[in-house]
C-alpha cells in the first residue's frame, strides 16, 4: 500500500498497529507509530488507543500510560484500556485508581469500562466495595447489561456471597452461558452442590448449551458416591450433545469418577486419552492411593517419568507420597521427598505418615524433629494415624494430649482421646472427659452415614431407628451376624471409630450408622448390585470387618468412602488392606 503511494489514514493505521500487537512485533509497531507523526494522525483517538495497546502488550503498561498522558485528549475507551492492562500486569489497585479518576471527571462510563473496573475490585474480595460498584451501576442505568451483570455476579461470587450473586442473578433480564456458569460455580465454591445441581437443570431447560466452563464447574459437585449419577448422566450429555470434550473436561471427569467411587471408569478414562498433561496424570495417581492402590499410582508414576515434557509440581509429589503411603512404600517415597525443592507442611505431614505407618516411630519422631514441625496439628494427627494401626496406645494418648494444647477448643481433639480410653474400656476417663467437653461449650461430630436409592438419599445416626424400615434393617443385621459366627467369621472387632464413641458404646457394633446403611442397601436393592456409602467419619474396625465378612455371604461388592479413603469391599477382603 506504501509503495503504491496510498495514503494511509486514521482506520488503517490502528488496523497495522494490532496486526504488529498480534505478531509480537514491536519494532514494526513503533515504525507505524511514527508513521502517525508523519501523517498528522498521532492525536486520534482510534489510533492513541490501538498504540496503547501495542505498547502495553508488547512494551510495557508505563509507556501505554505516557502515550495516554501526552494524548491532547481522551475517552472512556482509552481509559478503560489502561485500565485492562493494569489488571494484566498484576496491579488492580492502579486500575482502581484509574476508575477513581474517571468518576470526578464525570468520562462517559459505558458497560466495558464499568465492568473493567468491577474486575479490578473483586481483586480486593470486599464486599462493601462490591456494593460500592453495584450502586454505581445502578446510577449508570448498567445494571441490566449483560457484561456488567456477569461482573457483578463474579465480584460477588468471589467476596463469597452467594445471596447477593443470585440476587443479580435472578435479576438479569436476559442471561447467557457465562452467566448460569458463575452461579454454578460459586454455590460449587460455597459446597452448595444440589443448588449447583439444580442450576445446571434450569440452564438446560433454558435452552442454553454450557461450554468447557460450565462442565469444569458443574462436576465437582458429582464427585460424592451420592451423586454419582448425575455425575454419569453429565458425562452422557457431553458426548450426546457434541460439547468440546477438551484436556480441561477430561480431567474433571475423570476427576470426578475418582471421588465418586468409580475408580475404574476413571481408569478407561485415561487410558483412552490422546493428550495428557500433569494434571491428568496427578488425578489418575491420587485417585488410585485414595482407592487402596497404591502400587498403580507409583507404577503410573514411574510411567510418566519417562515423558520429559511433563514437569512436577508440588501437587504430583502430593499424589505421589500419597500412593507411598497407601502401597507402604518407604524407600520410595523417602527418595522422592528428598528430590522437592520446597516441601510444604503437607508433603511432610505425608511422611510421617509413611514412616508411622510403616512402624517406625523413632524415625517418624526424628524426621520431624529435623524438620521442625513436631507441634503441627496435621503432622500429629498423621503420627496417630501409625499409633491407631500399631496400637501404639502410649504414643497415641501424649499426641493426643499434645493436640488438645495445639488446639484447646476443638473438640475432635478431646474425642481422639476418648476414643483411646474407650479402647482399654475406661468409661470413668471418657465420662470425664465427655463433662470437659460440655463445660467448655464445645461440640463433638456425631456420626452420619448415607446411601442413595431412587434418586432420595437417605441418611442414618448410630442407632437410628427412625427410618420406616428401621424393623426390617435390623433384622438383616441380625441374621447377618448370625450366619457370620455359624460360619466361624467371630464377632466384630469393638474398636471404637474417631467421633463421639459414648453413643456407640450403647449399641452393638451393627447398630453403627454405616452398617445400618448397608443393610438398608441390601435389602432395597437386587441382584449384584454394589452397595455405596458414605461415613462423615473414619469407619470402626468392627464395621469394616463386618463388611468384608457380609461382602462373602452375600457375593457382592461394598463400597465405603470416610473421609480418609475409599473401602472396597469384595468377596471377603478390602481394597485398604486393612491398613487405613
Amino acid at each position: 500500500m506504501m509503495l503504491r503511494g496510498v495514503r494511509p489514514d486514521k482506520h488503517t493505521l490502528p488496523r497495522v498497529l494490532t496486526a504488529s500487537r498480534l505478531c509480537f512485533n514491536l519494532a514494526f509497531g513503533k515504525q507505524v507509530h511514527a508513521h502517525a507523526f508523519k501523517l498528522g494522525l498521532s492525536s486520534d483517538l482510534y489510533i492513541i488507543t490501538a498504540l496503547m495497546e501495542m505498547y502495553g502488550r508488547l512494551d510495557s503498561v508505563d509507556v501505554a500510560k505516557w502515550v495516554l498522558d501526552n494524548a491532547p485528549s481522551t475517552n472512556s475507551v482509552a481509559w478503560t484500556i489502561l485500565s485492562k492492562l493494569y489488571l494484566m500486569d498484576n496491579k488492580p489497585h492502579l486500575a482502581i485508581e484509574i476508575f477513581n479518576q474517571m468518576l470526578p471527571l464525570k468520562a462517559d462510563i459505558d458497560p466495558v469500562g464499568l465492568a473493567t473496573a468491577i474486575g479490578a475490585f473483586s481483586h480486593l474480595k470486599s464486599l462493601k466495595q462490591a456494593k460500592k460498584l453495584h450502586q454505581i451501576a445502578k446510577e449508570c442505568g448498567l445494571e441490566s447489561h449483560i457484561l456488567v451483570g456477569n461482573s457483578l455476579l463474579k465480584m460477588y461470587v468471589g467476596c463469597d456471597s452467594i445471596e447477593e450473586a443470585q440476587s443479580v442473578f435472578e435479576a438479569m433480564p436476559s442471561k447467557d452461558v457465562i452467566s448460569w456458569t458463575q452461579m454454578i460455580h460459586g454455590h460449587v465454591k460455597k459446597g452448595g452442590y444440589n443448588e449447583g445441581l439444580k442450576l445446571f437443570r434450569r440452564m438446560i431447560s433454558a435452552g442454553i448449551k454450557p461450554d468447557c466452563f460450565t462442565i469444569s464447574s458443574i462436576l465437582p459437585s458429582c464427585g460424592r458416591i451420592s451423586a454419582h449419577k448425575q455425575g454419569k448422566e453429565i458425562h452422557a450429555y457431553l458426548l450426546r450433545n457434541g460439547i468440546d470434550m477438551n484436556l480441561t473436561v477430561q480431567n474433571a471427569v475423570m476427576d470426578m469418577y475418582v471421588k465418586s467411587g468409580f475408580i475404574e471408569l476413571a481408569s478407561n478414562m485415561f487410558m483412552c486419552m490422546m493428550e495428557k498433561d500433569i494434571v491428568s496424570w496427578t488425578i489418575m495417581m491420587y485417585g488410585y492411593s485414595l482407592h487402596g492402590q497404591g502400587g498403580r499410582g507409583l507404577d503410573l508414576f514411574f510411567e510418566m517419568e519417562k515423558d520429559s515434557s511433563l514437569g512436577t509440581d508440588e501437587f504430583t509429589y502430593t499424589a505421589l507420597l500419597h500412593a507411598c503411603v497407601t502401597a507402604c512404600r518407604v524407600d520410595v517415597g523417602t527418595h522422592y521427598f528428598n528430590c522437592i525443592r520446597a516441601p510444604t507442611v503437607t508433603h511432610c505431614a505425608l511422611m510421617v505418615a509413611l514412616l508411622a505407618r510403616a512402624g517406625l516411630f523413632n524415625e517418624a519422631h526424628k524426621f520431624m524433629e529435623e524438620h521442625q514441625i513436631k507441634n503441627d496439628a496435621e503432622v500429629l494427627r498423621a503420627l496417630l494415624d501409625g499409633c491407631r494401626i500399631h496400637q501404639q496406645v502410649k504414643i497415641g494418648k501424649q499426641v493426643v494430649e499434645q493436640l488438645c494444647e495445639l488446639e484447646p477448643l476443638n473438640a475432635d481433639n478431646y474425642v481422639l482421646l476418648s476414643n483411646l480410653y474407650a479402647d482399654c474400656a475406661k468409661w470413668d476417663m471418657v465420662d470425664n472427659l465427655k463433662a470437659t467437653i460440655r463445660d467448655m461449650g464445645l461440640k463433638s461430630k456425631r456420626a452420619y452415614s448415607w446411601i442413595e436409592f431412587q434418586n432420595k438419599v437417605h441418611v442414618f445416626g448410630t442407632g437410628d431407628v427412625s427410618h420406616p424400615r428401621s424393623e426390617m434393617i435390623y433384622w438383616e443385621l441380625q441374621r447377618l451376624l448370625k450366619k457370620m459366627e455359624d460360619e466361624g467369621h467371630g464377632r466384630p472387632s469393638s474398636v471404637f471409630s474417631l467421633h463421639d464413641v459414648d453413643e456407640e458404646r450403647e449399641c452393638s457394633p451393627i447398630g453403627h450408622s454405616e452398617m445400618l446403611a448397608i443393610s438398608f442397601g441390601l435389602i432395597s436393592t437386587q441382584g449384584r448390585e454394589t452397595i455405596r456409602v458414605t461415613k462423615n467419619s473414619r469407619i470402626c474396625r468392627g464395621c469394616h470387618d463386618t463388611a468384608k465378612a457380609i461382602t462373602k455371604i452375600v457375593g457382592r461388592e461394598i463400597i465405603i468412602k470416610d473421609p480418609n479413603c475409599f473401602h472396597h469391599f469384595r468377596d471377603g477382603f478390602c481394597s485398604c488392606g486393612d491398613l487405613w
